[in-house]
């Protein structure tokens, strides 16, 4: 094995290990993985116009291959208009719906794919309410991995198509993204392939906190008071806050930095991370009978929570849901006055920005990033 600038650590108990081995989840307790970097400075970060240009902050060796698309270094969208119908001081979206897979799972698939590749494994699974779908297919195929994806047979059909033209094998699954899950993790153990579902693995959350890497950088190398993000199994919400305690402890954010809360857009069709955090609870219940067309939000039990819950409460942030008829109508809002082609997703997150704002979460001078987290395009058919 190949010595490495990192390790891993569990994010629920003391267990460690060396950060060259493959790795599911902790053996000691069943929780997530996380990766811990040595520390590096500012000064690394390059001119690639990808989130490669943090690859000094990230889990790859000098001469591995990355399955590399050209993903991340999305635009920071500022918006005075929704600004104004939010109630704060300024409001950017972030649209992550610009990356290569149409979402910000290409972030994510990018990393565990790259190291899967490194790790040369047969080839790999994932179980997905969509988006996870496409950007594994897309990203096995630019690594020359074979690729097997569970879905929900109600996931919307372009996303199943493009799953498809990616050249992936595709399940359908009656039922919804548990279901598939448990198909998926069948599958792994009887094929030999590598499931990187949501925080089963530690790499993909790699991928995601490039996000924060970017909000930071893109303002200037500040933080906002907030950040909003549409949360199904809690991965981009994870890795942004991971990333905001790595520039601090690396000396790219001053020390004594206001850092932003965190701030979960769940529908409430399907919202068992709010229910926990009004309820108190360290864990979820899973959902019963999760129903909402933002399919990346339809994530009745997920394997994150109890990561996604401590981070809310770090941050001192919040979690909040919309139905459907107002994540419909903020969808419509942010695409027909911004031009950003927002997933419903998108839309969730800016009902809950005024949400968080009307229930005094921020201040009316408040700065805040509304995350829409992948292409409307995706949803039209």
């Amino acid at each position: 094995m190949t010595h490495t600038a990192w390790t891993l650590h569990c994010s629920a108990c003391a267990y460690t290990a060396p950060g060259d081995r493959l790795a599911s989840v902790c053996p000691d307790c069943g929780q997530p993985l996380s990766v811990r970097m040595a520390p590096v400075s500012r000064d690394s970060v390059t001119a690639d116009a990808s989130m490669w240009r943090y690859h000094a902050a990230m889990p790859i060796l000098a001469n591995e291959h990355r399955a590399t698309l050209g993903e991340g270094v999305t635009p920071l969208i500022e918006l005075p208009h929704l600004a104004k119908d939010v109630g704060v001081r300024r409001l950017w979206v972030k649209d992550e719906g610009l990356n290569p897979t149409a979402s910000f799972k290409a972030r994510g698939l990018c990393m565990a794919v790259t190291r899967a590749k490194a790790l040369k494994l047969p080839g790999v699974c994932v179980p997905t309410a969509g988006n996870a779908g496409i950007a594994l297919s897309a990203y096995a195929a630019a690594a020359g991995l074979p690729a097997r994806i569970y879905a929900p047979a109600t996931t919307p059909p372009p996303i199943l198509g493009s799953i498809r033209a990616f050249g992936a094998q595709l399940e359908l699954v009656d039922g919804h993204i548990g279901d598939a899950g448990k198909a998926t993790m069948q599958f792994a153990k009887e094929s030999g392939y590598f499931n990187v579902a949501t925080v089963r693995e530690p790499y993909r959350v790699e991928g995601m906190k490039t996000m924060g890497y970017e909000v930071a950088e893109q303002l200037g190398w500040r933080l906002p008071d907030a950040i909003v993000y549409p949360t199904g199994g809690g991965e981009g919400t994870i890795g942004i806050w991971k990333a905001i305690a790595e520039m601090i402890e690396w000396g790219w954010l001053p020390k004594d930095v206001a850092r932003p809360k965190m701030v979960v857009a769940q529908a409430s069709g399907c919202a068992p991370i709010v229910k926990a955090f009004g309820e108190g609870a360290d864990r979820v219940t899973p959902w019963e009978n999760p129903a909402t067309h933002a399919s990346g939000l339809r994530v009745p039990g997920p394997f994150g929570d109890r990561w996604t819950l401590r981070t809310l409460r770090e941050s001192q942030g919040g979690a909040f849901s919309a139905d459907e008829e107002e994540i419909r109508a903020a969808t419509f809002t942010l695409a027909s006055t911004s031009g950003i082609d927002a997933a419903p997703e998108g839309g969730c997150g800016l009902v809950v920005a005024r949400k968080m704002v009307a229930a005094g979460l921020v201040s009316k001078e408040a700065e805040i990033v509304v995350f829409n987290t992948g292409s409307g395009a995706s949803y039209r058919w």
